[in-house]
């Protein structure tokens, strides 16, 4: 079995920038949590987005079992325009009505999917049978999710905490059971 356990970054402080958009006060203290509940789950890797608060968010994790946070670009956020959304929600919304539909300069809910799949499918070949962490976004998480099982939808993308914790096991590329892991200790 490979155990993947997705992280949603915890809240961080908007700023356009979203490459380096880092960690709130509130983010830091939650990112600790996120260690304390991951250093009993024998850790071998930890990988994350590009993104500075997903970085930040499994750093923790890295730092105790003494690895590096492996950057992969597959697990950053989708892209949902090129431009801020006028109306955040509506823009959501539609591109999970419609899972061909993208804004302008952003990415479709399938071409994200695709990324982010293409992204897991590696991690469980390069890592078979070792538990990785995975610093990431709560869309892209969903997205993946939502490959294996449907029933990760928006609405379930919608109740998502931040940050927030999901164990993936899988048999080879064959997803087995999906915990949430995530609590405030």
């Amino acid at each position: 079995m490979t155990i993947l356990y997705f992280v949603r970054h915890a809240h961080s402080t908007y700023t356009p920038d979203e490459l380096n958009r880092p960690l709130s006060e509130r983010g830091f203290s939650d990112a600790t949590t996120v260690t304390n509940l991951l250093k009993t789950e024998k850790v071998d890797s930890v990988v994350s987005s590009p993104y500075k608060r997903a970085v930040q968010t499994v750093e923790g994790i890295a730092q105790q079992i003494k690895s590096e946070v492996e950057i992969i670009d597959g697990f950053k956020e989708r892209t949902l325009s090129s431009v801020p959304a006028e109306d955040f929600n509506h823009a959501i919304t539609k591109v999970w009505e419609d899972f061909n539909f993208s804004w302008e300069g952003g990415e479709s809910n399938s071409v994200a999917q695709v990324r982010g799949v293409e992204a897991t499918y590696n991690l469980l070949e390069k890592y078979k049978g070792k538990n990785v962490v995975i610093g990431t976004h709560g869309n892209i998480m969903v997205l993946i999710m939502n490959y294996f099982d449907k029933k990760y939808d928006f609405s379930f993308w919608q109740n998502l905490a931040m940050p927030d914790i999901y164990k993936l096991t899988f048999e080879g590329k064959e997803l087995k059971s999906v915990e949430r892991l995530w609590r405030k200790i």
